[in-house]
């Protein structure tokens, strides 16, 4: 469904990226992995078209997205949940929602937006408050919950972890599970290491940039390279 060959990208002149490659299969999860700073964040701002490319080439079901602005690219089925959850804090939930469906203006909408309540069912008891007023893991549901509002074929999740108690972890994680069982590709970027690689198909270990490791998640988890960088075993 995705694939990133040699991908560059740069802030000013310094570049962040060094030719990554990547590939992602529909149905699938795969995590990319690493310490902040490894470029994680940037791959995916790359692949939402928020970040420039400088060099490399990303081809989205069968089509080059170089050329293909980001709101365009939600419409081709390619969505991103962005680290730090970025909901409109002065609108209401339910405003946030229907903003992920912008560029629809069908029926289908009503039923998008029954599914995500009731996916996350604490969204509808609070679809009428201001998203500013939820608790950090509430706008991470209704950052995810917004993206799916888009009718992703594949959901780009950037550290929906971050900041959050670990049961609140463990929910989110199970939610990403269940996105595959509902038939999304999720492309998930993670610190949590062992949580991300927990629930995906295949993994990739990024440092400085570029990918050093790919493999089967169970492989990674298992690999002593791995459990000693990231999962402090």
């Amino acid at each position: 469904m995705l694939t990133v060959e040699g991908l560059r990208s740069r802030y000013g002149r310094i570049e962040v990226l060094h030719g990554v490659d990547l590939t992602v299969g529909s149905g699938e999860i795969v995590t990319v992995v690493g310490a902040n700073g490894a470029g994680k964040t940037t791959l995916l701002r790359c692949l939402s078209g928020v970040q420039p490319v400088s060099g490399g080439a990303i081809t989205f079901r069968g089509e080059a997205l170089a050329s293909v602005p980001a709101y365009r690219r939600v419409a081709r089925g390619l969505a991103q949940s962005p680290e730090g959850r970025q909901v409109f804090t002065n609108l209401s939930v339910e405003e946030n929602l229907r903003l992920g469906a912008f560029i629809f203006a069908d029926d289908r909408v009503e039923r998008d937006m029954a599914d995500a309540f009731a996916m996350f069912p604490i969204l509808k008891e609070k679809r009428n408050q201001l998203a500013g007023g939820l608790s950090g893991g509430q706008q991470q549901m209704l950052a995810i919950a917004r993206a799916l509002m888009g009718r992703p074929a594949c959901l780009l999740l950037d550290e929906p972890s971050m900041g959050l108690a670990p049961i609140l972890v463990a929910q989110i994680f199970e939610v990403v599970k269940n996105l595959k069982a509902l038939g999304v590709t999720v492309l998930l970027v993670e610190q949590n290491a062992f949580g991300a690689l927990s629930v995906a198909d295949r993994g990739y270990v990024m440092e400085t940039g570029r990918v050093t490791m790919v493999g089967p998640a169970d492989e990674l988890i298992a690999d002593p390279r791995v459990r000693e960088a990231y999962l402090g075993l």
